[in-house]
């Protein structure tokens, strides 16, 4: 007698279509399983919070100064500055979206527009890492329309030229630069990536330690940038080459570098090169004559 009843019971159920049986338990706790998945699966809660929450702030940050921020840069005469916080802004925008979306990598449904969005979102930090390198190299008047043309025309030509290898990559080869999980051929590409930029730091981060440094501008916070950079690609390209190798460590100390450059590089641009220009007058004015006596040695006499 129970066991036709339990045979009644699996029919009934069986009838049942899906949204009624087992999609209707599942369902009450939808969300929560979403939420659950979007924070903690794939990379979890931690790497993913610390991809999130620094650059929603830093969106909140350049939203609460818009205001103030675009009156300087319409009456501004900078056209380099004026770019470069409309570049910044979209930029943000992106890294927002990449940041958020990091649940994607670890979905197959998702590796296109996965692969899309991290190829967009990289080339637009990388226009604005190399922008920033040919600004510096033009030297301490780097400034107006000419300038402006010739530093986005560089950066242009070199992140054109970096979108199109990695889109051979990805679309032509169908290599998966942006899923670190496997330890694949993309790590060669990787490599040489992180070799030119090390280079390319490494080389200024020594011209401001030699005599050729009058040709670079002489704002500490230029050189602060510059040592950070060299010191985060440094640490990079070791982690891609031992992730080549099929290092455990390498995989780890790549994610590290990963999670560092996306929250923190965008507000670390910001403070060395626009910060200053949207402070008030008076006081943009008492930090460069500052910084300039700085540079002239004022400061170094010993007056003891």
């Amino acid at each position: 007698m129970i066991d036709g009843k339990m045979r009644s019971v699996e029919s009934i159920v069986a009838e049942l279509p899906p949204s009624s049986s087992a999609g209707a338990v599942v369902g009450a706790g939808g969300g929560g399983s979403w939420l659950y998945g979007w924070l903690v699966e794939c990379h979890g809660l931690w790497h993913n919070v610390l991809m999130i929450v620094p650059s929603a702030l830093f969106v909140v940050y350049l939203a609460s100064q818009a205001k103030r921020s675009f009156s300087k840069v319409s009456n501004g005469r900078s056209h380099v500055v004026t770019a470069l916080y409309a570049i910044l802004w979209l930029v943000s925008f992106f890294n927002l979206a990449w940041s958020s979306l990091q649940a994607w990598e670890c979905a197959p449904a998702k590796q296109f527009v996965w692969s899309v969005l991290s190829l967009f979102t990289t080339s637009g930090m990388l226009f604005l890492e190399v922008s920033l390198i040919a600004f510096l190299l033009r030297g301490n008047h780097a400034s107006g329309r000419e300038a402006l043309t010739q530093t986005f025309l560089i950066s242009t030509l070199a992140v054109g030229l970096d979108m199109f290898l990695k889109g051979i990559y990805l679309f032509g080869f169908g290599i998966q630069l942006f899923d670190v999980s496997t330890n694949g051929s993309q790590w060669a590409l990787w490599v040489v990536h992180k070799l030119l930029l090390t280079g390319v730091y490494g080389l200024i981060f020594f011209m401001y330690r030699s005599r050729w440094r009058e040709r670079l501008p002489a704002r500490p916070a230029f050189q602060k940038y510059i040592s950070i950079m060299f010191c985060l690609n440094a640490t990079a390209l070791l982690a891609c080459a031992l992730a080549a190798h099929g290092a455990g460590f390498g995989l780890w100390l790549y994610n590290i570098t990963v999670i560092c450059y996306h929250a923190m590089y965008l507000p670390l641009l910001y403070v060395t090169f626009l910060a200053d220009f949207f402070q008030e007058d008076d006081l943009h004015l008492e930090n460069v004559y500052y910084s300039e006596m700085k540079d002239a040695g004022f400061f170094d006499v010993d007056w003891e």
